[in-house]
């Protein structure tokens, strides 16, 4: 790099050391400032959470501050109402700050720009160059380009002249002899600034300050309401399982929510909500330009051409009308704001545990209803020593009301919670008895590496609550300790989950496969045209043994189904459906180590075939000894099948004899060649007449196999007559296999 070069560089970084000396002890501002207070977050799935405002307010201006990177989801979300009127008042806020910028921050992008080029952007910005000969002030007028010619020994070199204009006065700085650079113009200064923020991290440590204006009186009453990013929550279970094994199970919940706000979430009303609901980004925040078409040039470019009179003896046609002025843009104006309903969340309240249980109760005692949830439990309980079933249960304080909203399910929790700024914080959302059992599962490929042909320990529970447990780690506890840990899916209000915690190695699962087709099976007979189903089939058969276990056990078998369009043939007891395949029970019983599963998918083909085909003779006397039939229909069917036995015979017969007579019209026409080739011969005057005897023969017999084959083929016409006679207006349909 030359010496010019060199000096150029340390003129940029001296300059922009002095426009953006932010430093590096910035805090990041809250998502929003307000002299309004937080009263409720609900906290989503989905990366938002919904936070509302509440209190009175003296004058008729509320400025709400709102982190830059948070304003677009705000202006989507924004609702302010007037609690005494119930009615939303107006919103108003600055453009966008980088509309304002001036061209010269455009050149200002990581690897691009130059001081040269950025004064050259700020033509008419007041600057002030401190030089190592000369400072001068003024107006930037011209940034050029020059060639300084070295010395005897150095190549030229390439250098700008900056001429400033203060009033009529012109001064002119050469670029390179510059080491300071002072701008005059405070906003452009804060629009530099404003850049080296973002670069730091868009719109963390900028504002956008939104100013609500009220009318009527000079105390308001009012409820702000938006939503802005926020981290989704999370839940971690804990479910411990009953000593027998099956039984009354304990099911705890507890969802960590983290506060990344920027301020502290002070004895608010706090609620979870899951499910998906959509959220996207939209910039409704900078201001966009619709480009229309420049006609100027198109009316300055029209103008009339002188003529010289004429006159004629013929009337003259009006000129046509001018052409229509182009369309106008028009932009309609914002639409009203509807005034949005608040709904009211009460705090939670325990129902007392009743012994008469009904079907509007629990099993555990306490009181259900289709909207809301509440359950406490008892304080102040003693504590042993071991972690066992009663104790954790008695651990956990959880109250909460389920709400279904708009299909979601929210957590509202009974009590107000404080979330200082940056921290997390773990609240209890369910502490409810379940039905859960502990038992063994099959997935084909088994537990893992290593572990392919071994199921699982798993832990089986119905989700009783009204709450629908989105997915999370679940840890497992029995016998007073942690045992394993899984994750779940999903669960929603009244299903069941299959969660796997461990490894089980004193079993073994085998599995074999094969693939067949069953018989054809008739669904409908009309008028000889037979509409038939046929079965493919996959068996598949899991093997379960035991290396120690005598005692009996259930192993649930993982299936997954063989094609979108095969189901089980033979449904076993207990199956339950997945959305891919099943889960079936193997049992095996006590005082045994091994016991088998057999699945039978199908899925079935319908073709059509005719009664003339020969599938369709053994489909039908299948059919009339199968007893699938009515007597009404076996009296009419039988006739048909021995009519079509009959056919099937004489066919059988004429396929014979012209077999037999398609040979010897071979041998004949071989001896005929051979005639032909001894004719000339002499000689062979013996041969020649025994060979034409034979062929005498062969002709003979020839005639009587035609003659008996036009026999058949007409007894055989007379009984398909026959046939068809008896398949009018048929139709056989038999009753379904069960």
């Amino acid at each position: 790099m030359s010496a010019l070069g060199r000096r150029v560089g340390l003129v940029v970084f001296a300059a922009v050391a002095a426009l953006g000396g932010c430093g590096d002890k910035r805090s990041r501002y809250p998502t929003a400032e307000s002299p309004l207070g937080l009263d409720r977050v609900v906290l989503y799935r989905n990366g938002v959470g919904y936070f509302e405002r509440t209190g009175k307010l003296d004058g008729d201006l509320l400025s709400l501050k709102v982190r830059k990177d948070q304003v677009n989801d705000l202006l989507k979300s924004l609702t302010v109402v007037e609690r005494s009127s119930g009615r939303a008042v107006s919103v108003s806020m600055p453009l966008d700050p980088q509309t304002w910028a001036n061209a010269a921050i455009a050149t200002l992008r990581p690897g691009q720009g130059s001081l040269a080029q950025v004064l050259d952007s700020l033509r008419g910005a007041w600057v002030t160059l401190d030089g190592d000969k000369a400072k001068a002030s003024g107006r930037v007028a011209m940034v050029e380009q020059f060639t300084r010619q070295g010395d005897d020994d150095q190549q030229p070199t390439i250098d700008w002249r900056v001429s400033l204009l203060d009033g009529d006065q012109m001064f002119v700085v050469v670029l390179s002899e510059v080491h300071t650079m002072t701008l005059s113009d405070g906003d452009l200064a804060m629009q530099f600034n404003r850049t080296l923020d973002a670069s730091a991290g868009e719109g963390m440590f900028q504002q956008v300050e939104v100013q609500i204006r009220l009318a009527g009186a000079d105390e308001h009453d009012l409820v702000v309401s938006y939503v802005v990013a926020a981290p989704m929550w999370k839940p971690t279970y804990r479910v411990v399982l009953p000593k027998e094994g099956k039984g009354k199970a304990l099911l705890q919940a507890w969802a960590v929510v983290d506060n990344t706000s920027g301020e502290g979430w002070d004895n608010v009303s706090l609620a979870l909500t899951s499910g998906a609901p959509i959220a996207f980004r939209y910039d409704l925040h900078t201001p966009r330009d619709v480009g229309r078409p420049d006609l100027t040039e198109r009316g300055v470019q029209r103008q009339a051409t002188a003529m010289v009179g004429e006159t004629t003896y013929n009337q003259v046609s009006p000129p046509p009308p001018p052409p229509p002025p182009p369309p106008s843009s028009v932009s309609s104006g914002p639409g009203g704001r509807p005034t949005p309903s608040r709904q009211s969340v009460g705090a939670g309240r325990a129902a007392a545990p009743r012994a008469d249980v009904d079907e509007s109760y629990g099993d555990d005692g306490y009181a259900y209803d289709e909207k809301s949830f509440d359950m406490e439990l008892e304080e102040n309980s003693p504590v042993g020593g071991t972690v066992d079933f009663d104790q954790l249960r008695r651990s956990t304080q959880a109250q909460a009301r389920a709400q279904t909203v708009a299909g979601q399910t929210r957590f509202e929790l009974g009590e107000r919670v404080t979330v200082p700024a940056g921290t997390s914080t773990m609240v209890a959302i369910v502490n409810a008895d379940v039905e859960g059992e502990e038992t063994f599962l099959f997935r084909p490929g088994g537990a893992g590496m290593g572990y392919e042909a071994n199921p699982y320990r798993v832990v089986r529970f119905k989700n009783s609550t009204p709450f629908v447990l989105e997915p999370g780690p679940i840890g497992i506890y029995a016998g007073g300790s942690f045992v394993g840990e899984g994750m779940s899916e999903t669960i929603g209000s009244g299903t069941s989950a299959t969660v796997p915690f461990a490894v089980e190695t004193g079993i073994m699962v085998t599995m074999s496969t094969s693939n067949d087709a069953d018989e054809m099976r008739l669904i409908k007979m009309s008028r000889g045209v037979l509409e038939v189903e046929q079965f493919s089939r996959k068996v598949t058969t899991y093997t379960a043994t035991a290396q120690t276990m005598d005692t009996g056990f259930t192993l649930l078998v993982r299936h997954s189904k063989a094609g979108w369009n095969f189901s089980l043939a033979d449904r076993p007891e207990g199956t339950e459906d997945l959305p891919d395949g099943y889960i079936a029970r193997l049992v095996v019983p006590a005082g045994k180590k091994e016991g088998t599963l057999t699945l039978v998918e199908q899925t079935p083909s319908r073709t059509q075939i005719s009664i003339w085909s020969q599938p369709a003779i053994e489909l039908l006397e299948k059919l009339l000894v199968a007893g699938e039939l009515d007597a009404d229909s076996r009296k009419k069917l039988k006739p048909i099948i021995d009519r079509r036995r009959e056919v099937a015979k004489l066919e059988e017969q004429i396929y014979g004899v012209t077999e037999k007579r398609n040979k010897l019209d071979q041998r004949a026409n071989e001896l005929r060649q051979n005639i032909l080739a001894i004719q000339r011969n002499p000689a062979a005057g013996e041969q020649r007449a025994k060979w034409t005897k034979q062929l005498d023969e062969f002709t003979t017999e020839g005639n009587k196999l035609g003659a008996q084959l036009a026999d058949l083929e007409a007894k055989r016409m007379d009984q398909r007559i026959e046939l068809e006679n008896l398949l009018q207006d048929l139709e056989i349909t038999p009753a379904p296999k069960k």
